[in-house]
């Protein structure tokens, strides 16, 4: 059976919507679009090097 008591003292409320996004710029994530872009800059760069 749930304590409801128990439960409650575990409750964190979640970030306003303002504050997740802050705290996610701060982190500076890079997505998939960034690291396709990073790997075929430095494929170009190794083929122009090896010609």
């Amino acid at each position: 059976m749930i304590d409801f008591e128990t439960e409650l003292k575990k409750f964190h409320p979640s970030l306003e919507v303002q504050d997740t996004e802050d705290a996610i710029e701060k982190h500076d994530l890079a997505d998939m679009i960034d690291l396709i872009v990073k790997t075929v800059k430095e494929g170009e760069e190794k083929t122009a090097e090896s010609e």
